[in-house]
This record gives structure tokens, sequence and C-alpha cells, in this order.
């Protein structure tokens, strides 16, 4: 009993202690201003127990015990961590966290903190990347980053896309300078993007520190790397998914066909060719044929680590891909290594190395173009099986020369090309002395093309263009080489309030490449495993001169100086001299200035830090940046052309002419001006940027219109470069992002970007006053121009006013050829009272005005999602899928034309006769504007006490949708695709549709 009473007591005295000591803790939580902060988090570290802040920045947290550590967390600043003793109130002050403004952006040879910039610079990071999954690298900076356009060429497996940074600034090479940890890249497809970091995207003239290469923006990529004294760490991503179509077009079926057709015939007064058509049912529907559901995967090891002095990353991934056209006729697979290494090899020398290494493969079918795999889906027959009833692939008989069946033309394709690419860079540099350093570094890119292309004997049917009556087999082999060599020197000094940091460098460029390609005739074999050149009858050299090869050259000099005062009053000036081989030696070299200036407002004594506003930062940029991207000597007439001699009776190829020469040529200047605007506001939970620009190119390089008797049309010939032109590209940035922190459990951001863009042709120099671009149907005039007052490439045709209902309103209107009641009538824009090709005006605009980007995500617990969309709005596309044949069929817009006065005003009617319904007007124009769900993620992360003791160290599953949904009014296949030409983009011959794709996937981290 006394034991009991002893225990029991003892028992007692610790219950009564151990509550003694619990107690509550209050306080209130402060920023630096001593403003008190909302929904600050307080919590007990490694426990779940917390609360947060209410309006007047008070909390009060229960069940504290003495040695307990609280942790006060905020959204822009920095963490506290505060352990109990006895003190039942704490009060808090917050500092701000400066690391967002301290972070460091990539620009042009070297970095800088985020608040020091004074240029138009975004970032992408790799988290995006990861979220994203693409495919290609520049799929992560659709609707990611304002003022950048990106178009697909094709939704086929390895197609390229078209990079536009605000706007089209020539009708030449619009493309962007790439740099990949400072080694120029031209293609995209070698870059694994699990393997970048970040991408920063330069796009105001503090770009021209890159010199002509850089006129129309400037992508730096770089590529993970390891860390200082780093433990070996091992990340495996992977994922797997199908793809399918995100849209068929409505084509007639077989009983819809027939009554159409018979219709078409009856109205030109002939025989109906289906005076059954009841009994026809659905038919075929080639387009179900053509596509398919087809696999993806893709597999990436990263290996990270260092020591004292060292550190490096290695990178292997494999990604294939088959094509929802064609299944594996249209595949993709790429394979790609990479390795970076960092070594200090003494205190003041540091060793950088860098390579990647890229093979792909790629099998591709005809596309977006007249007798494509699409334009055959959309125009065969549907009462015409796939196969006749000896199993054979039907003829597409009656349908004109260019449309065949679609399944036999997948069947006889064999189109391979093979690419293996080296780039790599080494550099040296040497800290001379505190102040001064000393770099080195040699940038190289190797490759070799490989293809070879067979054209298996084939009938399609009578007088079809594409049968192949001497099969044949093609072989290219190319190879391209690059070096850039970069030499600088960078002073960096502080003196009391004065930061300067000066730049001085030189670089050298060279690219070169040898072209070589043959054709074999009369294979001996119609299989395409023996179809080699070498095993042809005949063999026909491509180039007669036993092969082509270019030699460009760059040599450039350039210096920037970087000041600030206090931090605040920031100033930025470069000047570059760029000699290019393009051009004469009159003109050879020319002088490239820009400065920017920034004012960190919010440092200011006058700014009352009231927690509402965190940063305020004023910036402009003004300068020039040249453009040499034409061939290299083309002021110089060469004698690098194809001609053929006769010498006793026997043809002999040898050289002749080629392209013209001007040797009055000169660089093509870009002219660019932004105001910029970056704020951050709420504990810098919002983040807004604010970009005004505008962008004016001159002296546009440009092959304009000249006489046939100069001969220019001869093999290797051409007409010369003029400086012929002027564009202008102005618009304005938008983006705003806002990111909260609300629990430890719970956190959510919202990203918008926006930009608006008005592209005018400023001039062009050439006799007609325009330059013609672009194909619509055939024999038919060219339907996009280059005109001045206009946007560059918009639609020139004949302007629509509806459907003549009546004979009377066909005698009343001006004449028009074979006009006839339920055809299109034609506005006379001239008023000579005839319509001819001198009534076309403007119809059109590929350009969109407005694009715009969202995204949001959040984490709950273990979870987590994300979804971006994009938007174009204000942008037209031309309808050129439909070949206009009697027996062709059509789409089910049809079954709306016109068939009697009253029935309709805006589709014709349908007739085998000859009408002028087909000439290139704004009936084929459509509103190409379009919102499209990117990508949808649902992520899930286990536990670390889950996988505690498997040596793994994240473990996260995931699920996306890749292209989940377009709302558009566009009646094709793709409102985002466009072939991406300056003149003649945006016209539809049946491109290839992004594909939609469902993925499984997962994250590991050892």
């Amino acid at each position: 009993m006394r034991k009991f009473t002893c225990l029991l007591i003892l028992f007692l005295s610790g219950f009564f202690g151990a509550y003694a000591q619990s107690f509550s803790v209050s306080g209130t939580i402060t920023d630096e201003n001593k403003m008190p902060l909302l929904g600050v988090n307080v919590i007990v570290k490694n426990e779940s127990r917390g609360t947060t802040t209410d309006f007047d920045g008070n909390y009060t947290i229960q069940n504290i015990s003495s040695g307990d550590v609280l942790q006060f967390s905020y959204l822009g600043f920095q963490t506290q961590e505060i352990t109990v003793n006895d003190q039942q109130t704490i009060n808090v002050t917050l500092q701000t966290d400066s690391e967002a403004l301290n972070e460091v952006v990539v620009i042009g040879y070297g970095t800088q903190s985020r608040k020091e910039i004074t240029g138009a610079v975004s970032v992408v990071g790799s988290e995006t990347i990861e979220d994203l999954n693409p495919a290609r690298v520049e799929q992560a900076l659709q609707g990611r980053v304002a003022g950048v356009n990106i178009t697909s060429t094709s939704g086929s497996p390895g197609s390229a896309s078209t990079i536009n940074i605000r706007g089209i600034s020539t009708n030449g090479d619009n493309r962007p300078l790439i740099l990949v940890d400072g080694n120029v890249i031209e293609d995209l497809s070698v870059i694994n993007p699990n393997d970048i970091e970040s991408i920063n995207v330069l796009k105001d003239a503090t770009a021209g520190i890159y010199g002509v290469r850089a006129a129309n923006g400037v992508i730096l990529i770089t590529t993970k790397t390891g860390s200082y004294n780093a433990d070996l760490q091992v990340e495996f991503d992977a994922y797997t998914g199908v793809q399918q179509t995100t849209r068929r077009l409505p084509a007639l079926n077989a009983t819809e066909y027939a009554v159409i057709v018979n219709e078409a015939y009856a109205a030109a007064g002939q025989n109906p060719p289906y005076p059954n058509y009841r009994n026809l049912g659905e038919g075929t529907d080639y387009q179900d044929e053509v596509f398919t559901t087809a696999p993806m995967s893709d597999m990436n090891l990263n290996i990270s680590g260092g020591g004292d002095r060292s550190k490096y990353s290695f990178g292997a991934s494999y990604f294939n891909q088959d094509g929802i056209v064609g299944g594996s006729k249209s595949n993709y697979d790429r394979f790609t290594g990479r390795v970076n290494y960092n070594l200090e090899i003494i205190d003041n020398l540091k060793l950088n190395l860098s390579g990647i290494y890229t093979n792909s493969n790629r099998k591709t079918l005809a596309e977006n173009a007249l007798g494509s795999v699409l334009f055959n889906a959309v125009n065969m027959n549907p009462n015409i099986p796939v196969r006749d009833a000896d199993g054979n692939f039907s003829l597409a008989e009656g349908l004109g020369n260019e449309v065949v069946n679609p399944l036999a033309q997948i069947n006889n394709a064999f189109n391979d090309t093979r690419v293996d690419k080296i780039s790599g860079v080494g550099g040296l540099e040497y800290t001379i002395w505190d102040k001064l350093t000393a770099k080195t570094q040699f940038q190289f890119n190797y490759s070799e093309v490989d293809g070879r292309y067979f054209s298996p004997e084939v009938f399609y049917g009578s007088g079809k263009v594409f049968n192949v009556d001497r099969n044949n087999v093609t072989e290219n082999f190319e190879i391209y080489r690059d070096y850039t060599w970069d030499n600088f020197l960078t002073y960096n000094d502080s003196f009391g309030d004065h930061n300067l940091k000066w730049l001085l460098g030189m670089s050298v460029f060279k690219t070169t490449g040898d072209l070589a390609s043959l054709t074999g005739f009369e294979l001996p074999s119609n299989e395409y495993g023996s179809a080699r050149v070498s095993n042809a009858a005949e063999v026909v050299d491509n180039y007669q001169n036993g092969g082509d090869t270019f030699d460009t050259r760059l040599l450039s000099y350039f210096t920037r100086v970087q000041y600030d005062y206090q931090g605040k009053y920031l100033f930025s000036g470069l000047i570059r001299r760029d000699g290019s081989t393009a051009f004469g030696p009159e003109n050879k070299f020319g002088w490239f200035p820009s400065a920017s200036v920034g004012w960190v407002i919010s440092d200011e004594d006058f700014i009352n830090d009231n927690g509402a506003l965190n940063f305020l930062k004023l910036r402009g940029s003004y300068g020039i940046i040249g453009n040499d991207r034409i061939p290299a000597f083309r002021y110089a007439s060469l004698l690098n052309g194809e001609g053929a001699y006769v010498f006793n009776d026997e043809i002999i190829f040898g050289k002749a002419s080629g392209a013209l020469g001007n040797p009055e040529i000169k660089w093509e200047k870009q002219k660019t001006l932004d105001i910029g605007l970056d704020a951050r506001f709420f504990n810098s939970s919002i983040d807004v940027t604010i970009d005004y620009f505008k962008k004016k190119t001159e002296d546009l390089l440009v092959i304009p219109q000249v006489s046939g008797i100069l001969g220019v049309a001869a093999p290797g010939s051409s007409a010369p470069f003029v400086n012929g032109g002027g564009v202008e590209n102005e618009g304005l940035e938008f983006s705003i992002g806002y990111n909260q922190v609300v629990n430890d459990n719970f956190k959510f951001n919202v990203n918008y970007n926006l930009t608006a863009l008005r592209n005018e042709v400023l001039y062009v120099n050439s006799e007609s006053g325009f330059i013609p671009g672009g194909v619509f149907g055939i024999g038919q005039e060219p339907p996009s121009r280059m005109e001045p007052g206009k946007p560059i490439g918009y639609f020139y045709g004949l302007e629509t006013n509806g459907i003549f209902q009546t004979q009377a309103e066909v005698d009343a209107a001006a004449t028009q050829a074979n006009a006839a009641p339920g055809d299109i009538r034609f506005v006379d824009q001239n008023g000579d009272g005839v319509i001819d090709s001198d009534d076309r005006t403007d119809i059109g605009d590929p350009i969109p005005d407005l694009t715009m980007g969202a995204n949001i995500g959040f984490t709950f617990k273990n979870w987590d999602f994300n979804a971006y969309a994009f938007a174009s709005l204000g942008n037209d596309i031309v309808r050129n899928f439909e070949r206009n044949q009697p027996n062709t069929n059509r789409t089910n817009a049809f079954l709306g034309r016109w068939t009697g006065p009253g029935t309709t005003d805006s589709f014709p009617r349908v007739t085998v006769g000859a009408t002028s319904n087909n000439q290139f007007s704004d009936f084929f124009v459509e509103d190409g504007s379009y919102l499209r769900l990117q990508n949808v993620q649902v992520g899930y992360t286990l536990d670390s006490d889950l996988i505690a003791n498997t040596g793994v160290e994240k473990f996260r599953v995931y699920a996306s949708v890749n292209n989940a949904f377009t709302l558009t009014e566009y009646s094709g296949y793709d409102p985002s695709a466009s072939n991406g030409a300056p003149i003649g983009g945006g016209i539809d011959q049946g491109f290839y549709p992004v594909p939609r794709i469902y993925m499984l996937g997962i994250n590991m981290k050892f």
C-alpha cells in the first residue's frame, strides 16, 4: 500500500510538474519599419503545431515548453528561429529577404544581380521545365516569357519551332542567337530540356554585347552543374506517354459526298456520277486511317557533386517519339550525353569544361504541302476503300494529279536523317589581382548529317505526279563546323558609394560546311534495305561541281562599362565593332553602340515603405545592333554556279556564274528602344514588370524581283542582295506574378503575361514597291506581300461581298468571269467595272495583335498541381488544304452551300463548271485566334519517412496532359502552326497538328 501511495505521488507530481512547464507564448511580428505583418507562419520546429498572425501582426501559440524552437517564416522575409526559455512574450522583427533581388542572372559575357539589371531580361528556371516536360526546349518558353512567340512548324516528331522575340524584324533570318553555356547552338533539338538549369532571354539593345548575331534577341541557356564540397547526388527522371490528334476535320462521308458531287455535276449540265447514292453508307474516313495513337518516352539521368576545388555534373538521356500520322514511319529518337567540369587549378586560376554529344534519328512523311499525307486524307474520295479486292492499295482515280491514297503514300515513304553532333566549351579564367580578371574561352560545334531518301517504283493512279517509274535513292552527307574564340578582361572595383565594372574583349567566329548529295536510279530491288547509291545502275551528282561548301567569318571587338552609385543609380554602356565576310571592303566593319540606365526608386528616402511597396525600378535602353545573316561573299559575283557545256558532242558539267554580287550592300541595322518598370508589392508576394519597346530595322537585306534577262534562273544563280526595306515593331509587355505561402502545408502561385504588338513595313526598295511570297492553290499569284504601311507578310487578295442570289444581281455587278447565281461576289476596289487582279487588297494579317500566357500552381502537403495556358489573338490563317477538283472530298461546311435564292449569303454553290470562286479571297482567310491549355500536371511526393531506409532522398510520381484542349474558331487542324516564313507564313496546306499527350512520370533523387 505504501509502495502504491508513493508511486501515485510520484505520478501526480510528474503530471502537474509537466503541466506547470507548458505555457503559451504571444507577441507581435513586424517588419524593419515596425509595420505589423499579417499571415506570418509561427510553428514549433519539427512539429505540425503552429498558428499565423492576425491583421495587427499578433499571434498566440499554446502548449509551449522550455527548449522548444519557434520558427517564424513569411514570403519575402528571412526565416527566423528563436529558442524558448521561459519567456511568454516574444516580439519579432523580420528582415527583408533580398535574395530574390540579388539573384544572379546570366547576361552577356557575365552575370548581374537582378536588382542591377538595366535591360529587358526574362528568366525561366529548371522548375518550369520540369513541370512542362517539353520534347524541345523552345516549348518551355511559349506562354512563359512576354514578348516571345513560339510557333510550331509541325507537330511531327523532331520538328522545329519558330522563335520570334518582339515581332518579325526582317524578311530574312529572324532567328535569335542561342548560346548554351556560352556556345552558339543553331538547332535546339540537340539539347535535352532536363539538362537545363535556367534560360535567360535578352530582348532589348543590351543584347548587342553579342554583336551581329543578336539582332533578333538572345537566348542564354545554362546547363546543370555540380557544387563545391557536395556529396555525390543522382537524379533520375522518366516518363512515358501516348499521343493523339486533337482534331479531325469534319469531312463528308460517302453518302454526303455523293450528294454534293451529284449536285456539282448537275449544276454544270452533266450526268451525276452516283445515281444510287442512298446505299453508299459512311464509306472510308481516311483521317481515321492515317491518324493513330502513338507512344513516346523519355529517360534522364544526372549525376553531380564536387570537392574543395572542383565540381562536376554528368547527364544522359534517351528520348523516343512516334508520330500520330504514320506511327513509326514518322519517328524521332535522340540520345544526349552532357558533362560539365570546373576546377580551381590554383587559387587564382580556374578551368571550365563542358561538352554535349547528341545523336538523333528522324523519319519523316510529306507534310504541310500539296500532296502531303493529311492533304490527301482530307481530299480522298470516301467511296474508295483503302485496299481493293486483291488486297492492294486502291488507286485514287479521278481525283486530279496530286491526290493519292495516303495509306499507300505512307507505305512507300522512306525518309531517314541521322545527326551526330558534338559541342564543346573550354575556358581558363585567371584573377590577375582582386579587381582584374582575364578569361579565354574556346567553343566549337561539329556535326555530321546523313540522309537517305528512297522512292520505290510505285503507281498511285493515272497521271499522278507522285508516280515513280524508276526507283531511286538519294544519299546526302553534310559536315558542319564552327568555332568561336573569346578573350576578355574584366575590371571590378568599388570606391565609396561607387561601383564600377569594365569589360574589354574580342571574339572570332568561323563556320564552314561541306555538302555532298548523290542520287542513284534503277536499283535492283524495290526494298529499302538494299536501297544504296552503290547498287544503282545510274548515279547523278546533285552538286554537278562535285560538292558544295560555305565559309563565313566574323571578327569582333567590344567593350562595356557598368556603373552604379549607391546601388540605386545604374548605368551600362557598350560598343561593339563587328566585321563580316558578307560585305565588301568598304562596308565590312560596323560600329554598334547601346546604353541603358536604371533608377531604383524604392531606395530613395522619399519613398515611405509601408509594406505595400518593396521594390521599384525604372529602366531604359537604346542601341543599334547589326545583322549580316546572308551567305558569305555576296558582295561579289562568284563562279560557283552550275554550267553545262558541250565538247565533242558530249555534255560536260562545270562552273558558271553564280549569284549576282552587289558591292554596295551593307549592314542591316536594328535600332531598339525599351522603357521598363520593375516592382514588387506586399512583402514581395506580387512581382510586376512592364516594358514598352520599339524596334526599327533599316537597310533590310533582301533579294528583289529582277528581270530574267540577267540570267538569275540558272542553276546556282540568283538575284543580288540589296539593302531594300525597313520594318518597325512596337509593343507593350506586361507580366505579373503572385506567390503566397499560406501555411506549412499550402502555398500557391499565379502568373500572367501579355504582349501587344504592332508590325509595320516602313519602305521597300523595289521597282514594284513590294516583295511577294507564299503559295495558294495552283498557278495563282503569291498571296502574301511585304509592302509599306502594312504588316510584313500580310495577305493580298480579293475582298468578298456575299453570294449572288439572282441573275439580276450578277448583271448589275462588276464583270466577273463565269459569274452565276450562287457564286461569290467580289468587290470592285478600283471601280473600273471589271473584277481582276487589280482589285486585290489587304484581306488579313498572320501576325497576332496580342499574345498571353498564364499559369497557376500550388502544393498541398505532398500534392502539387500546375497548369499553363497560352492565347494568341488577332492573327489570320489562310485555309489552303482543299483541292478543288470535281471529285475530291470536302468538309461538311459544303452542306451549308447555296442551293437557291435566299438559302445562304456566305457559302457558294457547288459546280464542276468554271467559276471564280477558287480565286484567292477573304473567303479562304479565317480568324486564327486561339486559347490553349498547354499543360496540366498533378504530382505526389512520398513522405521522407517512407523512403528513409531505401537510399532515395525524393520520390515523386506525376500525371500530366500536354495540349489538353484548344478553343478556336479556325476550321483547320491546328491554329498554332506556321511554316515560319516572314512572307508566306500563316498559310495552312494541311498542317500536321501538335498532338495531345497523356504522360505518367517519376522524379527520383538519391
